[in-house]
């Protein structure tokens, strides 16, 4: 599974992108995984739903039951 993040993550920011310093990187890694990844990326895994979504909806299941 981690193999599988780190290949995302090198295919979708860092092999497209150059970065000047290790502070511009360390801020856009930080967005990515906070931002894109965590809350809005699908993941198959997950039904193809974004994480968030699918903690909205186990919450959501867990207080109705």
């Amino acid at each position: 599974m981690v193999e599988s993040f780190f290949s995302t993550l090198k295919q979708e920011l860092v092999y497209v992108r150059d970065f000047r310093t290790r502070q511009e990187a360390k801020g856009t890694l930080f967005e990515y995984m906070e931002v894109f990844y965590n809350r809005k990326r699908r993941h198959s895994a997950l039904g193809y739903v974004s994480p968030a979504e699918y903690e909205r909806v186990a919450s959501t299941k867990r207080l109705a039951a």
